[in-house]
């Protein structure tokens, strides 16, 4: 089975509040989006933002440019049917990030719990190389991954797990390490599964 039949069918079959990675208030993406400094006028992209809650609250927080991308269409048909009217204020994107060319730059590339489940060399070295195009020269990225000492799947798949370090390491030297921060996640179904979050910045020509 290929990622994007997998995650359709994951989300045909599953409610958001049931799926293993839901948070009903993404605090620590927010905080760290937050610490960025973006203004309320600049480009953020949620890359595998799917069915998350974190448009919303960036609705809310009244960011004008918010982009949601994901492999399944009926992760963002959910999305638009819950935010309602509000969803117009959003670009909706459906496609693999592997294969993602932007037609612009963002000021905050952001992403849960997407790398993660890039298990092979070429598919990261795809994912980095969109990100590299992708983010401004003055962008930020953040990036939550499974930490070393969380399950070795999630949602039926393998994952790789980071660290801080090896998660610099992972995504190139144009981007600089800035902070990193630890989360316990508890799904729905009582598993704990340890993230870290990182956020990085361009590194300067």
């Amino acid at each position: 089975m290929d990622r994007k039949t997998h995650w359709e069918d994951v989300y045909r079959t599953t409610a958001s509040p049931a799926l293993e990675w839901y948070q009903a208030h993404p605090t620590l993406s927010l905080n760290l989006i937050q610490a960025t400094g973006i203004q309320k006028t600049g480009r953020l992209i949620d890359v595998g933002g799917g069915d998350s809650t974190l448009v919303d609250h960036l609705l809310e927080q009244q960011f004008g440019h918010v982009t949601v991308l994901d492999i399944s269409g009926v992760a963002l048909e959910r999305a638009k049917a819950r935010l309602g009217d509000r969803a117009n204020h959003v670009t909706w994107i459906e496609t693999d990030v592997t294969d993602f060319h932007s037609t612009g730059t963002y000021d905050v590339w952001h992403d849960r719990a997407v790398f993660h489940f890039l298990t092979e060399a070429e598919d990261r070295e795809k994912y980095c190389e969109t990100m590299n195009r992708a983010v401004s020269a003055h962008g930020h990225v953040i990036i939550a991954t499974f930490a070393y000492e969380a399950p070795p799947t999630c949602s039926g798949l393998p994952v790789v797990r980071y660290s801080p370090e090896f998660l610099t390491l992972a995504i190139g030297s144009n981007f600089v390490f800035i902070e990193s921060f630890e989360e316990l996640h508890t799904t729905p179904e009582g598993t704990k599964q340890p993230f870290i979050y990182c956020r990085f910045t361009r590194r300067k020509p």
